[in-house]
């Protein structure tokens, strides 16, 4: 009898150690595939935000490229048109062209206003505010404006590049670039003198 119980108690000890150690077994791999699961889920989220990083950086490459053709073109168009006013030049087809300059530059200072780091954006802000003074004398230069001198909005417009410039480094500090040098704009010296418009 007393072996029996003996036998019975070692079988049911047997069983329960069985049955144990399949459940902690069990509960281990679950532990395990549940780690393993977050780590991939980590990998994934941290690839995620760098794909986004990447993209959100070339949308900003993008815009900022955008920004700089339509504010040249706007300048260039400016300074075309100045220099016709002063030569009492004006055409239809110039004042329609610096129109389409000048809602181009609009329209790309738009996007980046969605796009652009703050920095970017105050600069460009304080740069379209000068661009509209400019373009609003230009026209009241036109409109004969005792008031306005060719001189002084020359000047202004010339007086751009240095402003440009501050814009510039804000875009390529914001795409981590290293700031670029000032670059010397050619023909500056024949357009102080009144030779044309170049140096634009």
């Amino acid at each position: 009898m007393d072996n029996g119980l003996v036998a019975l108690a070692a079988a049911v000890v047997g069983v329960a150690g069985t049955l144990l150690a399949t459940a902690l077994s069990q509960r281990m791999l679950a532990r395990v595939q549940s780690d393993q699961f977050e780590r991939q889920q980590r990998a994934a989220h941290a690839q995620w935000l760098r794909e986004r990083e990447v993209a959100e950086l070339g949308l900003r490459r993008d815009c900022y490229i955008a920004a700089g053709a339509a504010y040249r073109r706007y300048r260039i168009s400016l300074m075309t048109f100045l220099w016709l006013v002063r030569d009492d030049e004006v055409t239809p087809a110039e004042r329609t062209a610096l129109e389409e300059a000048r809602h181009g530059h609009h329209a790309a200072f738009a996007e980046a206003q969605m796009i652009a780091s703050g920095e970017v954006l105050g600069e460009l802000d304080r740069l379209t505010d000068v661009l509209a003074r400019i373009y609003s004398r230009v026209l009241r230069l036109g409109s004969q404006d005792p008031a306005v001198s060719f001189e002084d909005v020359h000047a202004e417009l010339l007086g751009l590049r240095d402003r440009w410039d501050t814009v510039r480094t804000a875009m390529r500090t914001g795409l981590g670039a290293d700031p670029a040098p000032r670059v010397g704009a050619p023909g500056a010296d024949a357009d102080a003198a009144g030779t044309g418009p170049a140096g634009v």
